[in-house]
């Protein structure tokens, strides 16, 4: 007679990531916690915290909070281990309100929001292309900041300049009044004068904006060939160009398919209306959650197709027709627009 070889435990892991720790917990598939424990955020801790999950059985998957900041390093180890990872989006407000908040009661309620799917999603695979993009385009847009900041700065200073300074620069348009300023010499040593200090202020204002116009050309120069090569489809349809299509783009991650259905990336995009209606009243109110600046670039594609699109032009006279303002046939062509990017991305991962 054969003997029974003990299954292995099914368990599933949570973390509560932070900085230069993260709290690690193991529960059972319903919910019974079996152990928690810190580990530094080091790769030897990662792997460390990897194996100690693993000791307590078969891990089906792992929940983990601020999976793109915190989290991205552990997040990178378990994908490469063929471990499942699900984003922890919100905690339980009900359960925090009873049981207070500390890492380990975070750790274990992460564990078992995984065990149980509720306020999870997949976490996004960054460790391909569309990553490669987002870091650029994040450091792209902190560059536009930080341009905007200085040219404000500029305007500011020279609108309370001297009267014959300000006379100079008056009528200057801004890339002549850049690199004129720019090329000032004033004199260092007289900075106690009013005006010379206003001097040294503009050309170093100026100095500041040329620096960052060539850090955005060169970010420019990586990123558009980088959009082009990922999604070639998406940047030839009418009204993406670039800076829309890379938006989509990372919105969306390397793994669109996590997203489960186009309504999902409309929802993602704060792009699918929210039932408002109550007896008799039939309507939708607008969507204010989701990604956000995904949300500005349907935007941006919608009004440029307002503008060129013949279908798009055909379908706003038949909406206004029907009696409906501009803004809700807006948020109609979002809706179609997002249902268009969603199947362009799909295929894109799927070919």
């Amino acid at each position: 007679m054969k003997s029974l070889v003990p299954m292995e435990p099914e368990v599933i892991g949570g973390v509560d990531t932070h900085q230069d720790l993260h709290t690690a917990a193991v529960v059972l598939p319903d919910g019974k916690p079996l152990g928690t424990r810190d580990f530094p955020t080091t790769r030897n801790g990662y792997r460390r915290l990897l194996a100690w999950m693993r000791s307590h059985g078969k891990l089906l998957r792992v929940g983990a909070e601020a999976t793109g900041s915190y989290g991205a390093g552990l997040v990178r180890l378990l994908a490469r281990e063929g471990v499942p990872v699900l984003e922890v989006t919100a905690p339980d407000k009900i359960a925090r309100r009873g049981q207070g908040k500390d890492d380990v009661i975070d750790a274990v309620a992460a564990a078992r929001a995984a065990a149980f799917g509720q306020r999870v999603q997949v976490a996004k695979d960054r460790n391909g292309q569309v990553e490669a993009l987002r870091v650029l385009r994040v450091t792209r847009k902190t560059a536009m900041k930080c341009r905007r900041a200085a040219l404000q700065q500029l305007h500011n200073t020279i609108v309370a300049a001297p009267e014959d300074l300000r006379d100079e620069l008056r009528h200057f348009t801004r890339m002549r009044l850049l690199r004129t300023c720019a090329a000032w010499r004033p004199n260092m040593t007289a900075y106690r004068d009013p005006t010379v200090a206003t001097k040294i202020a503009i050309r170093s204002l100026c100095r500041r904006v040329l620096e960052i116009n060539d850090e955005i050309a060169e970010l420019d120069r990586l990123i558009q060939p980088l959009v082009a090569e990922l999604a070639p489809t998406l940047v030839a349809l009418e009204g993406v160009g670039t800076e829309c299509a890379g938006e989509l783009l990372v919105a969306a991650g390397e793994n669109p398919e996590r997203l489960r259905s186009e309504a999902s990336f409309a929802m993602l995009c704060g792009a699918s209306p929210i039932p408002a209606s109550s007896g008799k009243t039939q309507r939708h109110r607008l969507n204010r959650g989701g990604n956000r600046q995904a949300n500005s670039a349907l935007n941006m594609i919608v009004i440029c197709r307002m503008r060129t699109d013949p279908r798009t032009k055909a379908y706003v006279a038949c909406r206004l027709a029907e009696g409906l303002s501009k803004r809700e046939i807006m948020r109609c062509l979002k809706r179609y627009v997002a249902r268009e990017v969603f199947s362009i991305l799909v295929a894109r991962t799927a070919a």
